[in-house]
């Protein structure tokens, strides 16, 4: 699986792509930033947020895109931009067909280092070596891109086959008759 992940941001916005599956050793293919000047006016930075993004899903052409979800901060400016950030992102993504699943951060630095309190030095020297890099990935919003791609390989992978036997469970439930139901064709009894 090939998942790219987006730490919204207007200012900059986090993007990493990270390849594997559960158990397995992940690769890196790719780590950067898509970044928007901050004197610009927002309508004109949300396109060049679009713009970016549209490139990385060009080049990778990733299999799901891994959003984090914004939580409320004290900062209301900032919150708006991150949601505004993530909204091009998954729109984005949904454009092309491609599924987008959110993952909170506590939930990433639970997954990527075992602590949902994990602070960013952490969750970046985890990257770094669940990815086997030579050095952290800079700056700290390009980690959390990469540890939000490991984080959903590692739970959402987990995750979607849950539903999706659930799903199936319940499809094969509605077609099967009764336990003690049944009609014989052609009996005389």
């Amino acid at each position: 699986m090939r998942v790219l992940g987006v730490d919204p941001g207007l200012t900059r916005c986090g993007v990493g792509v990270v390849e594997g599956a559960p158990g397995r050793p992940l690769r890196m293919a790719g780590v950067g930033v898509v970044r928007t000047p901050a004197d610009a006016e927002i309508g004109q930075r949300l396109l060049l947020v679009e713009q970016g993004l549209e490139s990385w899903l060009d080049e990778y052409r990733p299999d799901l895109v891994a959003v984090e979800r914004v939580f409320a901060q004290h900062n209301v400016r900032t919150v708006m931009g991150t949601a505004q950030a993530s909204a091009v992102a998954m729109l984005c993504a949904t454009r092309r067909g491609i599924p987008v699943t959110l993952h909170t951060p506590s939930e990433v630095k639970a997954a990527v280092t075992g602590s949902g309190r994990a602070d960013k030095a952490q969750v970046t020297a985890m990257v770094q070596r669940l990815l086997r890099l030579d050095a952290p990935p800079k700056p700290a919003d390009a980690a959390d891109a990469l540890a939000l791609a490991i984080c959903h390989i590692w739970r959402g992978g987990t995750t979607n086959r849950l539903q999706a036997a659930a799903q199936a469970a319940a499809q094969a439930a509605r077609s099967t008759p009764p336990r003690g139901s049944f009609s014989v064709k052609g009996s005389s009894r």
